[in-house]
């Protein structure tokens, strides 16, 4: 008989344990968005936690963390959404990710961005109304920064010139200091590691309010380079052999895609359906960016002026019904 019950207890422990399994990827209360730094994502998060929880009714949260420990979280499924994985730039631990099963590209978020190094368009051609004569006429490519380290100089070590990169957390930022290595840059300029976003953007807007020469890598869509008036400097035409060996090309095209745990699905399919739905553009990205600037907007204010501006582009990512609760939610 104790044989009988201990085998019954046991069973019973094993039915509750494969109960609470099921219960933990079957069903969620919470979708949890991450965050690896940058205005652009954090405003897609806040356009998607909008319809999530006014539609969808779910709660959200937020995880904030590097690029590399925002992935880790992903795949081991402390976040459940990544709105903006730049899947070149992190090419080998997305490919990874996604052969591994743990995450799941779900849609294109947008794929018609730009990155690399820029100089303000008034060094290549002056600008008339403020009166700045062009200094580096003939400056139209990275490696033609060969030519021009004296213009752009160090402040803290004028025998070089000074490069502004990303900030060293940043998988781009390690790309970079390669490719300067590879034209043989680093001979002529230091490359300076900024601790963050806000720091690089402190640094260019310094240099653009007083007309002076910048240099430095950033990226669209950002409300920077709607906002400041930058050309961003021409390279070789991407190769991706060449790109792995030495970073000597442009930078790869982004696809910047949303991916999920691979638990979402089955946790929240009405999210993940919503989200597999789900594209913008560099253009319509950057006017959120933009309103944020211009109005001193957090991500949430600027994602519903968006979605209030826009309302024609997300409507179709959810059901007639969904898109009523939300737009009667919008302030």
């Amino acid at each position: 008989m104790r044989k009988l019950m201990l085998f019954i207890s046991l069973c019973t422990i094993l039915v509750l344990a494969a109960c609470s399994e099921e219960a933990s990827t079957d069903s969620i209360k919470t979708i949890k968005f991450a965050d690896a730094g940058w205005d652009s994502v954090r405003v897609h998060n806040s356009i998607a936690q909008f319809i999530v929880e006014e539609g969808y009714d779910y709660d959200t949260e937020v995880t904030s963390g590097t690029t590399a420990a925002t992935m880790q979280a992903l795949e081991q499924g402390d976040v459940n959404v990544n709105m903006e994985v730049w899947t070149d730039n992190i090419k080998e631990i997305y490919e990874k990710a996604i052969d591994s099963g743990n995450i799941i590209k779900v849609a294109t978020n947008f794929n018609d961005n730009s990155q690399g190094l820029y100089v303000p368009t008034y060094v290549i051609e002056g600008d008339a109304e403020r009166g700045i004569e062009p200094i580096a006429p003939d400056l139209k490519t990275v490696q033609d920064l060969e030519k021009y380290p004296e213009i752009f100089q160090d402040p803290e070590d004028s025998s070089k010139g000074r490069i502004v990169g990303a900030p060293s957390s940043w998988v781009v930022s390690e790309h970079l200091e390669t490719k300067l290595e590879t034209y043989g840059l680093d001979k002529q300029y230091n490359y300076l590691a900024p601790g963050s976003d806000s720091a690089i953007v402190a640094d260019l807007a310094g240099a653009y309010k007083k007309g002076a020469p910048w240099v430095g890598y950033y990226w669209s869509p950002t409300w920077v380079t709607a906002s400041y008036d930058l050309t961003l400097l021409e390279d070789n035409p991407y190769d991706e052999a060449t790109w792995e060996e030495s970073k000597g090309t442009e930078f790869p095209p982004n696809d910047v895609v949303i991916a999920v745990h691979k638990n979402l699905p089955t946790q929240a399919k009405d999210v993940v359906d919503f989200l597999s739905k789900y594209s913008t553009s560099n253009a319509l990205t950057e006017e959120a960016l933009d309103y944020m600037n211009e109005n001193g907007a957090d991500p949430d204010e600027a994602a519903q002026w968006w979605m209030k501006e826009h309302e024609d582009v997300w409507t179709t990512w959810v059901s007639e019904e969904v898109a009523e609760k939300v737009k009667a939610a919008l302030k």
